[in-house]
């Protein structure tokens, strides 16, 4: 996750959507821990309630979290720092640490307008059944989506 050449080309644009996926330093299973996901949850709410993002699905994985989101202002940069930054300070607060949490950088991709975002909701949704942490969609409980399952 951490190639500069995740950056080459990168356009951020409010109103679009984007498909996005950070994941944590060293791939350490921190959201293994139900207490993590909910600073983590609480914070992708807070990015929202600051106006920079408007959720469609997210899933947070044991090492990773999926989201598919409209950028609302700013740019994805912007975005992801304060969601990274954040949730970085308030778990560490929590866990009684210090250091970086999340790996540099993160992918991304612009959802074209001829791509169906139910469609990609639903893959992001289907990402712990794939993992072998769920057996259907819909079932694993650190998963939202703004459509019905």
């Amino acid at each position: 996750m951490a190639s500069p050449r995740l950056r080459y080309g990168r356009y951020s644009q409010s109103g679009n959507v984007y498909s996005l996926t950070t994941v944590t330093l060293g791939r350490e299973a921190i959201f293994a821990d139900a207490a993590n996901v909910g600073i983590l949850i609480d914070t992708l709410r807070f990015v929202e309630h600051k106006g920079f993002s408007h959720s469609l699905a997210w899933v947070v994985m044991p090492d990773h979290l999926h989201w598919l989101m409209e950028l609302r202002k700013g740019t994805l940069a912007e975005c992801m720092s304060l969601l990274k930054s954040r949730s970085s300070r308030l778990l560490n607060q929590h866990l009684g640490r210090r250091g970086a949490l999340w790996q540099h950088g993160y992918h991304d991709h612009a959802v074209r307008s001829d791509e169906s975002l139910h469609q990609k909701a639903m893959y992001i949704m289907a990402n712990p059944v794939r993992a072998g942490l769920a057996c259907v969609v819909g079932e694993y409980p650190y998963a939202w989506c703004r459509w019905p399952l």
